[in-house]
Order: C-alpha cells, then structure tokens, then sequence
C-alpha cells in the first residue's frame, strides 16, 4: 500500500481529475478505471469502496461529531451490529471521544480535520482519495494529519492525495507532476530527483539581485530563485560547463562570489518540468 501524491500548482487540474475519478464529473473524453471499476457506468459501486474527502469541511456544523458519524454510517449503510463499535472504534482513534457531543461547527480546525478524516474512513474503503486536505490549517496539524494517513497505510488503506505544498509532495512514495492537465512526470521523489533533466547551481555573490535578472535573461536557465544571498540556479542539461560560463559572466560583469554545483531538491524537478514555483509551507519546530 502506498501513498500516491498528486502534485501541481492551483489551476492545474487535481481537483478535477480527482472528481472525474471518483465519479463525481464526467469526462468530455476517454476513460478512467479505479479498483478495477469504470468511474463513469459503474460510479455506484465504486463509491461504496473509496473514500473522498474534499478542500471544505463538508460535515453538517449544526449536528454533533456523534450525529455527524452516525448518519455517514447510515449513508455507508453499515451493518447494525457493527455501526456502534466502529464509530467508537474512529472516534478514539481520532482524539475525539471527549467532542462526541460537541456541535461539529464549534470544533477547531485541526479537529473538523480529525473528523472529516473519521467520516471517511469510517466504512473502511479500499481507496483513500483526499484533495489539498490541508490547505487551511497549521503546521502541527498538518503534520499530526499525515501521522495518521502514514498509519491508514500501514493498516492497507492505499491513499491518493493532492497537494500544491513541496514538503507533502516529499512524503509520498510516488507522486505524479500535473501542468496544465498533462502528466508531466511520475516516479519517486528520489528517483525523480536523481533523473531530474537540469543542472542545479549555487552561486554565493555580494549582489544576488543584480545577478539574478543577468542569468534570467539567459535562453539555457530554466530558472533562478534567491536564498539569502544564494542564487539556486537551474541550467538546462544539454549545455555544457554551465559553472563555468556563469562564472565567466560573473568576472566580466564585475561580481565577487563563487559558483558550486548543487543537489537537486524535488521543487527543481518540478521547475524544470513545468517552469512553475510551488508552494513551501514553514515546517513546524
């Protein structure tokens, strides 16, 4: 079992991928197979044994986390016997036995979280399908809420999740590189790194400003970002000694500094295949 991310930036096509595989939205053409089931002729079933959990708390604010629970567990029509100890059963795996009876709409963020996680999983899919989850919450929690997809794995749940962040996309073990509603590349973070098509430079200079709109210009950087007064250059791979020609340009022009080659992260393999930046959030302490 795997977690799968879905990496790309906003307007890229996740969200309606990710409809269209759940059998929410049809597709204009072609076809999709989920669980070996078609997402179009046989969306009814293949509903039953996925779970979806969208950007927006989706729950009802005015009923409780416990009413919340139990009337999913009528929608999942789980079997009586066994209705009442499941969702004891998600209640404490999700810290929220001591909310039962709290009104869902009164509850933090990071708890509506937990329960929109419950409710998903309550009738114990095959499939895990989350789209940018996370997007609305604080560090901590965003890292509490990948605990327990990591844990939902362990226990044989297979999870697809989108995201726009670089640091949820490193803790999948496979993701895949949207652009504009094109795959443009799938593999795991390190094998995409190690086959990353560019050449990672960090040029040190007094003036990384200046320098930096001099080698944008230039027609083989794929592109430039500033770190303090590091420039983290990316050069197209087929030219040769990028360092060295930078360096020339920088004794001609007048800038002090040094030119290194780096390793690659997985924001410049998303750089050099889409030409787009993606979100970092700050990692909690």
């Amino acid at each position: 079992r795997q977690i799968f991310g879905f990496l790309g930036p906003n307007g890229s096509g996740k969200s309606t991928t990710i409809r269209m595989l759940c059998g929410l939205l049809r597709p204009t053409a072609g076809h999709a197979k989920v669980l070996g089931l078609d997402a179009v002729t046989q969306a009814e079933a293949l509903k039953r044994r996925i779970g979806y959990m969208t950007q927006r708390f989706s729950l009802y604010e005015d009923l409780t986390v416990l009413e919340n629970l139990r009337f999913l567990a009528e929608i999942y029509a789980l079997p009586r016997r066994s209705k009442a100890g499941r969702i004891e059963e998600v209640l404490s795996t999700y810290d929220l036995t001591a909310r039962r009876d709290q009104l869902a709409g009164t509850l933090s963020g990071g708890e509506r979280q937990r329960l929109a996680l419950a409710g998903v999983v309550l009738h114990r899919p095959d499939l895990l399908i989350l789209d940018e989850p996370t997007s609305a919450v604080d560090p901590q929690t965003r890292r509490d809420f990948w605990e327990n997809l990591f844990n939902l794995c362990d226990g044989g749940t297979t999870i697809l999740v989108s995201t726009h962040y670089m640091d949820e996309a490193e803790r999948c073990h496979e993701i895949a590189i949207l652009d504009r509603g094109v795959l443009a590349a799938v593999g795991s973070p390190e094998r995409l790194i190690e086959t990353i098509d560019a050449t990672v430079l960090a040029v040190e200079t007094g003036e990384p400003r200046v320098l930096s709109r001099q080698l944008r210009a230039l027609p083989w950087v794929k592109s430039v970002a500033q770190l303090g007064s590091v420039l983290h250059v990316l050069t197209d791979r087929e030219v040769e000694a990028p360092k060295a020609a930078i360096e020339e340009i920088m004794a001609r022009e007048g800038f002090s500094g040094n030119v290194t080659l780096a390793r690659p992260i997985l924001e410049d393999v998303f750089v050099a295949a889409t030409g787009k930046f993606l979100h970092r959030q700050p990692r909690s302490s």
